[in-house]
This record gives C-alpha cells, sequence and structure tokens, in this order.
C-alpha cells in the first residue's frame, strides 16, 4: 500500500535534482567580478580612455562565467574570477590615470589660454597706449600748427592795420589810437564830408570791417568863433556825419560812438586862423582789440 506513495516522491526529488544540475554554479568571487565588471562598463572614463583593458575584462569574466556555465569545480571558478577582477581593477585604473592626465592636460591648456589671453589684451592696451600717444602728438602737431598758422594770421592783420593807420596819419595817444578828420574833410561851417573825406572814411571803414574786435568814439570840435551852442550842434552833427559815412561802407552802428563838445579841449589858441582850423576838427579813437573805446574825463 505505500509503493504508490514513494514512487512519484522520488521522481519529484529526481525531477528537483536534475534542474539543480543544469543551473551555472557561481561563486561569491564571481559575483565580485561580475559586479566590478557592471561599475567598470557603465563608467564613461573606462569606455573612453581603457576600451582595449575593459575588452580583456570582458573575455575574462566571459571564461569565468563558460567555467560556472559548464559546473566547474569551484576552485577554477574562483581563479577565473580572480583574474577577471584582476583585469577589471586594471582597465578602472588605467581609466583612472589617463583622465587624470586628460585633466592635468586640460588645465595646462587653460592656463596657457588664460596667458595667451592675458599676452593678447597686454599687446591690445600696448596698441591702445600707442595709438592715444599718436593722436595726442597728431592733436599737439594739429594745434601747434593752428597756433603759428594763427600768430602768421595776427602778425599779419597786425601789419596791415600799421599799414593802414599810417596811411590815416594816426597817433598813438595816452587814450589809445587817434585818427583826426581836419576842417578840410567837411564844407564850411557845414557837417557835410567833402569828397576827400568820404575817402579818409572809407579808409577807416576798411580798418574797421578787418578788425571786427574794435570799436570807434567819433569826438567832434569846433574853434570858439561863433555861440557855444551852435558850435556844440556843430561839432554834434559833424560827428554823426562821419559815423553816418562809417555805416554806409558796412561798418555796424553799435561799433560806433558819438560826442560833440563843440569848442571844448582846444589844440591851439582861437587867436589866428589857422589855430582855428586846428580846432575845427573831428577825432577818431580806435579802441584795443576787444575794448571799448575810452572817453574824454
Amino acid at each position: 500500500m505505500n509503493k504508490p506513495i514513494i514512487k512519484p516522491m522520488l521522481l519529484v526529488l529526481a525531477f528537483a535534482l536534475t534542474a539543480c544540475s543544469t543551473a551555472p554554479t557561481s561563486t561569491s568571487q564571481l559575483e565580485m567580478a561580475r559586479s566590478d565588471y557592471a561599475v567598470a562598463q557603465a563608467s564613461p572614463d573606462v569606455a573612453k580612455y581603457a576600451p582595449l583593458e575593459l575588452a580583456a575584462a570582458t573575455r575574462a569574466l566571459d571564461q569565468a562565467n563558460t567555467a560556472a556555465a559548464k559546473h566547474d569545480s569551484l576552485n577554477e571558478i574562483d581563479k577565473l574570477a580572480y583574474v577577471a577582477k584582476q583585469k577589471i581593477a586594471a582597465a578602472q585604473e588605467v581609466a583612472r590615470a589617463k583622465a587624470a592626465e586628460a585633466q592635468v592636460a586640460q588645465a595646462g591648456q587653460q592656463r596657457d589660454q588664460i596667458r595667451l589671453e592675458a599676452r593678447t589684451a597686454e599687446a591690445e592696451q600696448a596698441k591702445r597706449q600707442a595709438d592715444e600717444a599718436a593722436a595726442a602728438a597728431n592733436a599737439a602737431q594739429s594745434q601747434a600748427a593752428s597756433a603759428e598758422a594763427a600768430t602768421r594770421d595776427a602778425q599779419a592783420r597786425a601789419a596791415a592795420l600799421a599799414q593802414q593807420l599810417s596811411d590815416l596819419q594816426a597817433k598813438q595817444t595816452e587814450r589809445g589810437i587817434v585818427i583826426t578828420f581836419g576842417d578840410v574833410l567837411f564844407n564850411t561851417d557845414q557837417a557835410v564830408l567833402t569828397a576827400q573825406g568820404m575817402q579818409t572814411a572809407q579808409r577807416l571803414a576798411d580798418v574797421l570791417r578787418n578788425n571786427t574786435d574794435r570799436s570807434v568814439l567819433v569826438e567832434g570840435f569846433t574853434d570858439s568863433t561863433g555861440t557855444a551852442s551852435h558850435n556844440l550842434e556843430l561839432s554834434q552833427r559833424r560827428a554823426e556825419a562821419v559815423r553816418s559815412a562809417l555805416m554806409q561802407t558796412g561798418v555796424e552802428r553799435s561799433r560806433i560812438d558819438t560826442r560833440g563838445y563843440g569848442e571844448a579841449y582846444p589844440v591851439a589858441g582861437n587867436n589866428t586862423a589857422a589855430d582855428r582850423q586846428l580846432n575845427r576838427r573831428v577825432e577818431i579813437v580806435l579802441s584795443e582789440a576787444g575794448r571799448p573805446p575810452i572817453t574824454r574825463r
């Protein structure tokens, strides 16, 4: 009655033993080798810097796995797994060394790049400074040339002014340069310039047009003949006549001031005709550059 029960149990046990005999044999050494290989295989440095070493480790691990699948002895499996572990470690070590060398090389390249950039910046700065110095030198040269040209122009204008004033028989006084329009430049007892008087006014206008930073004070005088009020009016009208003549030739009114003094400020006595003629005059006071004429006190 027990045989039918025992026979199935033996069959189950036989099947179990058969299944176990087909499973690959493994050891802790082989498992560690597999784990180390997985880490190495996942490392980008190993793939980049130690591909040959990784390939050797792969072959060694394949041999260990094959021995385990064939159920070789545990001792043989461990020996092959050990060799695989060593090759895996070698691949990792080569990868670490080459990665370190690459970092050193990269750091050197970065230092070289920094030095190159520094030298380039220094060269550019030196060029900028040289350009600035050249520009400053050119500006100074241009200023010097302009100043020299301005000096020559001023000298030429001064020489021309001196010649024009000489033609007008101008005199240097404590009040400045004075040009005198004598009585012969006016019609007798009138405030009308003669043709010669107009020519003299034209030459004076030329002086003023060529020296726009100067102005004039036109002063009229008479002798003592006649009433004081008549003489004062006549002197003012003669001064105004000179101003009108200057304005007709293009001189601005704002640059011309007038004063009539009548018989005041004589330059000679009034006893003779010659002396009285000297007193009948118009004096033009030419100002200094940029200053108003000096009036009488």
